[in-house]
């Protein structure tokens, strides 16, 4: 921050770099953070997560109906039952799965039904974590799309600028090769803003228009093709004078 002159930085990160020690280590930096993360993961694995439950469950439960059909002494009977409530703490108080886990006043354990139902709900969503208290909603959302607009601008610069592969070797070539990429890259948000379209539909829309060359007895004509409404549309957007309609015409 002190390199940038900068009193205020927010860093932002998807969920994939939104871990604790992550989010702690942004922190020592002196900035802040604004981090994305999806609210429940769903799927497979908390089926998986509460089938094994279920399971353990039921595998301490019938271990207990065993034992109290079996004739055992007081001291073997309590040592047992030791073992099952220390089972069913394992369970209560694991860091993964208490989430879906609930008490009831005999102490046995059973899985939160209503838990699971409430979470089902949140597949699919994402929160929005900042440490700024003086940062707002608003701009805390802003924030989180701006990143999704800077890794939307590295995948057109390798993807429709060809960034990669660069076919060069020596240092200033390569230099100027990313330059002219970023300058595209400019270049196209320019047009997206003025449009308010995303760029490969103004770039297959305008690809449509062509340059054609007549020759015959009478002489030669180069024209373009005649203007479509969505071509006209872009050109107004942006204030660009279209292609003239015939730019060379020579009689024989």
């Amino acid at each position: 921050m002190r390199a940038w002159k900068l009193g205020r930085v927010i860093t932002v990160v998807d969920r994939g770099l939104s871990s604790a020690d992550n989010l702690a280590c942004l922190r020592r930096a002196g900035g802040h953070y604004i981090a994305g993360m999806r609210m429940r993961d769903g799927g497979a694995l908390v089926e998986q997560a509460i089938t094994w439950i279920e399971a353990e469950l039921e595998r301490i439960k019938t271990q207990r109906e065993r034992e109290a059909r079996r004739e055992l002494s007081a001291k073997a009977r309590q040592k047992a039952e030791a073992a099952h409530v220390r089972a069913e703490c394992a369970l209560r108080d694991h860091p993964t799965l208490k989430r879906w886990i609930r008490q009831q006043k005999n102490g046995r354990l059973v899985i939160d039904r209503a838990k699971v139902k409430a979470e089902e709900r949140l597949d699919g969503k994402y929160l929005l974590a900042t440490s700024d208290p003086d940062i707002s909603t608003e701009d805390a959302a802003l924030g989180y799309k701006n990143l999704l607009e800077a890794e939307r601008g590295f995948r057109d610069m390798q993807s429709e600028l060809l960034l990669r592969p660069v076919f060069h070797r020596l240092e200033h070539r390569i230099r100027a090769h990313v330059l002219i990429c970023w300058l595209a890259l400019l270049l196209t948000r320019v047009a997206e803003r003025g449009c308010g379209q995303r760029w490969p539909r103004i770039n297959r829309e305008l690809s449509r228009l062509s340059q054609v060359t007549l020759a015959g007895p009478a002489g030669t004509v180069v024209q373009t093709t005649p203007l479509r409404p969505a071509q006209r549309a872009v050109y107004q957007a942006l204030s660009i004078t279209p292609p003239a309609r015939v730019s060379v015409f020579e009689p024989a």
